[in-house]
């Protein structure tokens, strides 16, 4: 029981970076490699906040919120809408936008390596037990958990119940036809992008409370976010939420009764067998 929910408490968090994804690759259609950075930056400015200002680190997502979602937006308006609009084919678009947002993720790292160095950050925020079935956690865990499950919840009704969110759902079932019907799909892509952009920021506040980060780990939250994104289906919003579940359980499984430092490969073993055995994802549909 206590590993299933340290794999909760994990996962819930792992949700956020996912929805992020989520959002730019399965509404806009844009594979953002720089996902990652996203998070990182957050994390970072949670740090600040936290170490230089004496404030909770909660509070930073008040202005991390609409800083990343501008930055987000002028990354899609001035980098990758030119990749769009010249794109032939959703293939071709993959291929222009993945080497984009490669190469910025080397450009972020590099400019949160000059800002704050390379060395691991951590601060003890909540660092106090909290007990869950009898068993003590950290509280900083569980309200990191709380957050993003308050979030994820907040994401999912606005998806699912908002016109906002049924033209989102439209462009990720259908980009060509959503255009028909009057979505504005350049501007919808530009919101799916920037917004995901956000939350990624917010997951890397949420992990930052109970996580020891630096500036260049933001490449191992991409590839977990893309595992995420993978296992749960392109563009679903309740896969990407038990996905991450998953894996979250999957890590704290192998981390207890293996070895903590074979966390990546179990990460990366699922990848593969999604890929193998159920490439649609979880709630996917297969390609016709």
């Amino acid at each position: 029981m206590e590993v299933l929910t340290n794999g909760f408490l994990l996962g819930a968090t792992y949700a956020l970076l996912a929805m992020g994804l989520t959002l730019q690759y399965g509404v806009a259609r844009i594979m953002n490699l720089a996902n990652g950075e996203m998070l990182v930056a957050g994390a970072f400015a949670a740090f600040w906040a936290f170490t230089a200002n004496q404030i909770s680190p909660f509070y930073a997502v008040l202005f991390v919120v609409p800083l990343a979602f501008i930055f987000n937006w002028l990354v899609y308006r001035y980098l990758l809408t030119p990749l769009v609009r010249r794109a032939k084919s959703q293939g071709q678009l993959e291929v222009d936008t993945i080497l984009a947002t490669f190469g910025m993720s080397f450009a972020l790292v590099g400019i949160m390596l000059m800002l704050f160095g390379g060395e691991f950050f951590t601060y003890s925020y909540l660092a106090e037990p909290f007990e869950i079935f009898g068993s003590p956690y950290g509280l900083n865990r569980v309200v990191a958990c709380l957050a993003s499950v308050f979030i994820c919840g907040l994401l999912f009704w606005a998806i699912y119940t908002t016109r906002i969110g049924m033209a989102m759902r439209a462009l990720t079932s259908n980009p060509d036809a959503a255009s028909l019907v009057a979505i504005d799909v350049p501007r919808m892509s530009a919101l799916a992008f920037s917004l995901g952009g956000a939350v990624s920021a917010v997951g890397g506040i949420m992990l930052s409370t109970f996580l020891t980060l630096d500036a260049s780990i933001g490449v191992v939250f991409t590839m977990k976010a893309l595992i995420i994104v993978i296992m749960g289906g392109v563009g679903d919003i309740r896969g990407a939420i038990i996905a991450a579940m998953v894996l979250g359980i999957a890590e704290t499984l192998v981390a207890s009764l293996i070895d903590p430092g074979l966390t990546l490969a179990a990460a990366y073993l699922l990848f593969i067998l999604v890929l193998l055995f159920k490439p649609e994802g979880l709630f996917g549909r297969k390609a016709i």
